[in-house]
């Protein structure tokens, strides 16, 4: 498997060495802190850690208060993050992927989320889609598509919930019936990252009978007839995407454009959103990095009562719980990664738990240092408010806390 860094520098050599030139000063691994992330990583992890979060200091973090405030979309600098493979992690090297596994992946999007965790979160949504048609795609669908997708010359969207199937979502209505060369799709899908801005968009829909076995995959373009959107959501965070409805009214989508087998769209559907979940945590572990390294930095020079608060007891025990918290939530994603590397049988399960787990203690983390920053801490002068905001929905997408909890207690219950 050739490592991110190879493949980035025959990409763009320039590039690669003005971004990985930049690493020793913007990061500091400090080999005796608990919340040092290249603890257990091999040394071509820490390479594709430093390339990300070389890119997250420079690019990212810089523009992510702006962005959150302005609402922008920041796709030229999603491409520059596709010129070093970011755009097709783990797709195959053929059709422009970097071919890495999910463990790297996942240091990966964490390293990233130090910067932003909004556009990261796009990122792993883009990334998702890419490995769907990569992985379920035959030949001609991988090479008509995936070069521009993993380029982000394309970018690309998952269409499953619905206005009435959220986390029930094998009873969504959206219809596709076969006609002639074509599939008629009818429905409309909520919630949709990047609805409106992106290229191509896999929806599921249903061709047959209720329940999971009559659902299946379709690779819908924009421009495509029948095709729409929705207004652009006012959303609590994740500001720097967009998220819109998308519609479908008698939508023509040619045969050729079914991924994988009719009725195979459910499983598809669940097989992304494993990795997916991953993915999300994984840029909850980032939100939570950032915020430590924002509130250490804070409490050390922050003044009351003629010390710095890093010198009182109550402070001291809040560092100690938030780092003790990131680095369990770093052990269950890491570990659950590699699950999916190995293909674990329990991989969806212990995706369930780590989700659960890395979401609400990371978004936990950012609350706390904003009450550390105190008063400060309120203001959208500090970054720790849109940490906290775009760190909120990871309980909710992919699969709400609640059923991340309803999928666990099944797996002991059952016999």
């Amino acid at each position: 498997m050739a490592s991110l860094l190879t493949i980035a520098a025959r990409r763009a050599p320039a590039r690669l060495g003005r971004v990985a030139s930049i690493v020793p000063s913007q990061i500091r691994h400090h080999s005796t802190s608990p919340i040092d992330p290249t603890i257990g990583l091999t040394d071509d992890q820490k390479e594709l850690q430093g390339l990300a979060r070389a890119f997250a200091d420079k690019e990212l973090a810089p523009n992510m208060q702006e962005w959150d405030e302005k609402q922008h979309f920041p796709v030229d600098v999603l491409r520059k993050g596709a010129e070093l493979g970011f755009g097709g992690l783990y797709t195959r090297e053929d059709v422009g992927g970097s071919g890495l596994g999910r463990l790297d992946t996942s240091v990966v999007f964490e390293a990233l989320a130090t910067g932003d965790v909004s556009t990261t979160a796009y990122l792993t949504l883009h990334n998702m889609c890419s490995w769907m048609i990569d992985e379920f795609g035959n030949e001609e669908q991988r090479q008509r598509y995936l070069p521009r997708i993993t380029s982000m010359e394309k970018l690309a969207s998952y269409c499953l919930t619905e206005p009435g199937a959220g986390s029930d979502a094998a009873a969504l209505s959206t219809t596709a019936v076969k006609n002639g060369s074509h599939y008629v799709l009818n429905g409309s899908k909520a919630f949709i990252s990047g609805a409106g801005a992106s290229d191509v968009y896999l929806i599921m829909a249903r061709t047959g009978g209720p329940g999971p076995k009559g659902v299946s995959c379709f690779i819908v373009e924009k421009g495509f007839k029948g095709l729409s959107f929705g207004k652009k959501e006012n959303k609590l965070g994740w500001n720097s995407q967009p998220t819109r409805a998308v519609i479908m009214e008698d939508c023509e989508v040619p045969v050729e454009n079914l991924l994988g087998a009719e009725g195979q769209g459910f499983t598809l559907a669940m097989k992304g959103l494993n990795g997916s979940r991953t993915n999300i945590a994984s840029c909850s572990l980032g939100a939570a990095q950032a915020a430590i390294e924002a509130t250490l930095a804070y409490v050390k020079d922050r003044k009351q009562f003629g010390h710095p608060l890093a010198d009182f007891q109550n402070t001291q025990f809040k560092l100690a719980d938030m780092a003790t918290g990131l680095a369990s939530s770093r052990l269950m994603i890491r570990q659950v990664a590699t699950m999916l590397d190995e293909k674990h049988p329990l991989a969806s399960i212990y995706c369930a738990m780590a989700k659960i787990h890395a979401t609400e203690t990371c978004h936990k983390i950012c609350d706390e240092s904003l009450q550390l920053h105190g008063g400060y801490g309120y203001l959208k002068d500090y970054k720790i408010n849109v940490l906290l905001r775009d760190s909120r929905v990871h309980r909710i997408l992919g699969g709400a806390s609640e059923v991340m909890r309803q999928i666990t207690a099944q797996a002991l219950l059952k016999d």
